[in-house]
């Protein structure tokens, strides 16, 4: 029997991918199709894909073509799957002319003739209508969103707002597609989104302003500090129809999405703890929003929504019990560390501003652990480590830019998908996030120290 292997994303499954499979088809007896992992593609730079990793797994068994269906999660992978399969045929577009020579030393290397006038890149760019965003609060955070939305396809950034005026013009300096505007009422009628990104306690006041003017809302983490105004704000959007997303940019990670995926699939068995720290000095400038008490500054307003992430995403939202522990200084926490227990786990978190910690995530599972040093929260290498050292394994991935831009890419994907609630960060995780900011500011189960 002659096998065949051939790989592809497959987005917008189209004529010239059907030609080409059928091509390969006829090379021998089995074909194994690969189709790239969405943590791969992004890990790529490829933030334009449209269908996700499951949708494209079906169109191409669909085709009937396919004898055998994987996905390509890694670089490196389809010499590993030729030795594995035993492949005779490698088979690719005659667009990659070239490029896989070096597997000539594994299997025999056809290229195919590609199918002229028709490509997932023309068929995105004649269906993508560019979803026009504006920018609300033009500070230290907004000022890299542009740069980054550069490089995501169907979005453009129009416009920018701000109660200062001068910070919106200064975002808007040596872009001439930007417009500074001084109404934000102007602002809406411009825009299909808004990204927010002003001081914490103005968030629900712009999120609620944005959904009742019928825009897509992707707001800076922390969404709220309120449960309740978040329940509410995202029934107002699933109401109104339009997407309101938190940009939390550790959840839209390839590395820790693949890293959440892998611990969930039992390769460090049972998670029984997890422990996360985050901590920024920042004591040279204290006349910064972060510590204001009457601007909701301290570290786990500023800091908390990180390392609560993993918490949550691998364990739930519906911990027991959770205590909080604080050193307070002037009205806001310099360091707070919080304990959670659920019924067959228990997990810690420390924030601070004043405090320097060890910025590390440990997960600890009944088979073994997973270590993810300092910065964490911009994850692009963690190890699986076991009992027998010679089983770990060490994991490395690329985080682009000042990582907004899969944040944004995740937030365009689900306005052209229509899809309420990213997997990434769900929308009962982020309530989740903000009952325990409101926990803290009501002083529930909260211990000064």
């Amino acid at each position: 029997m002659i096998k065949v292997i051939t790989y592809g994303t497959y987005d917008l499954l189209h004529q010239g991918h059907i030609n080409l499979l059928r091509k390969a088809k006829e090379l021998g007896d089995y074909l194994i199709v690969g189709v790239t992992s969405d943590s791969f593609d992004r890990g790529r730079g490829k933030l334009n894909v449209r269908n996700n990793v499951l949708e494209r797994v079906e169109a191409v068994k669909a085709t009937g073509y396919a004898d055998e269906v994987i996905i390509e999660d890694y670089i490196g992978q389809k010499i590993d799957d030729i030795q594995k399969y035993n492949v005779d045929i490698f088979a690719i577009g005659s667009d990659w002319d070239g490029k896989f020579d070096y597997l000539n030393e594994f299997t025999r290397v056809i290229y195919l003739p590609r199918t002229e006038g028709i490509s997932s890149t023309m068929l995105r760019a004649e269906s993508t209508i560019d979803v026009k965003v504006g920018i609300i609060g033009c500070g230290r955070v907004a000022s890299r969103f542009p740069s980054e939305a550069i490089v995501v396809s169907g979005v453009k950034v129009i416009g920018a707002y701000d109660i200062n005026f001068e910070a919106s013009r200064s975002l808007s300096t040596g872009d001439d597609n930007i417009t500074a505007y001084t109404n934000i009422g102007e602002l809406y009628d411009s825009v299909d989104a808004v990204y927010i990104a002003t001081p914490h306690l103005s968030h629900y006041r712009y999120v609620k302003q944005a959904i009742e003017a019928g825009k897509h809302v992707l707001i800076e983490t922390p969404m709220v500090l309120n449960g309740v105004q978040a329940r509410e704000l995202f029934g107002m959007a699933e109401r109104k129809g339009v997407i309101l997303m938190e940009a939390n940019k550790t959840a839209h990670c390839p590395a820790f999405n693949h890293l959440m995926v892998m611990i969930k699939s039992g390769i460090i068995g049972e998670v029984v703890d997890v422990e996360a720290s985050l901590s920024k000095l920042w004591d040279d400038d204290m006349s910064l929003r972060e510590f204001d008490p009457q601007q909701a500054g301290g570290s786990l307003y500023e800091l908390g929504s990180y390392p609560l992430l993993p918490i949550i995403k691998l364990l739930g939202v519906d911990y027991q019990n959770l205590n909080l522990y604080s050193r307070m200084e002037d009205g806001i926490d310099i360091y707070t560390k919080g304990v959670f227990r659920y019924p067959k786990a228990v997990c810690s978190f420390k924030v601070g501003l004043g405090v320097k910690t060890e910025g590390n995530l440990v997960v600890s599972g009944t088979k073994g652990y997973v270590y993810v040093p300092s910065p964490w929260w911009k994850t692009d290498y963690f190890e699986i480590r076991y009992e027998d050292q010679n089983e770990n394994k060490k994991f490395f991935y690329k985080w682009d830019g000042a990582g907004l831009r899969y944040e944004i890419q995740e937030f365009i994907s689900c306005i052209l998908n229509r899809r309420f609630s990213s997997t990434r960060l769900r929308r009962r995780e982020s309530i989740c996030m903000a009952d325990i900011m409101q926990q803290f500011m009501e002083r529930k189960n909260f211990i000064e120290i």
